[in-house]
């Protein structure tokens, strides 16, 4: 069969030439000793040793995943119970005026200004007070450097009219 084959397939399946000799560089076979092999009984005592060094234990990658999401779950419920504690909605100062003459604003984007609501709005009356929400909340610390905020306000706003036709 492969007597059909082309001169250059054949060649492809030709025997490569022995590969010569080389005397070993260092030693002859019959000179050369080697290490005779022992066993580990040499290495009992310090074996010993190593036992009375204490183990300084060391937290894998996985554990410290585990605890980092056990602090935040803690820091989380610490900051919602104080939070809970802390809202006394009739103590704010920020609310005033009559609940009938307030108009909501939501979905505001959060560039939105006083001026631009006040713009808008004052077309269909005379303006009071204007009050966008913003973040009440301090600023949170990570790594020891102060978190900027990303918004500047929360989204909504309450506009309260001066008379409680115009806020319809």
């Amino acid at each position: 069969m492969t007597d059909k084959l082309p001169p250059n397939l054949l060649a492809l399946f030709a025997a490569r030439p022995a590969l010569r000799y080389l005397p070993p560089s260092d030693h002859a076979p019959e000179k050369r000793k080697t290490a005779t092999p022992s066993g580990v009984g040499a290495f009992l005592n310090d074996l010993e040793e190593y036992k009375q060094i204490p183990y300084e234990f060391t937290e894998s990658w996985f554990e410290k995943k585990e605890r980092l999401k056990a602090e935040k779950r803690e820091k989380q419920k610490k900051v919602l119970v104080e939070d809970y504690e802390n809202y006394k909605p009739a103590e704010d100062p920020q609310v005033r005026g009559d609940p009938y003459k307030t108009l909501f604003v939501a979905r505001l984007s959060y560039e939105t200004k006083e001026l631009d609501l006040e713009k808008e709005f004052g077309r269909y009356g005379p303006i009071e007070r204007i009050r966008v929400v913003t973040d009440t909340t301090p600023k949170t610390e990570v790594d020891g450097a102060q978190k900027k905020k990303k918004k500047p306000n929360r989204g909504y706003a309450f506009i309260v009219y001066e008379r409680e036709k115009d806020m319809k």
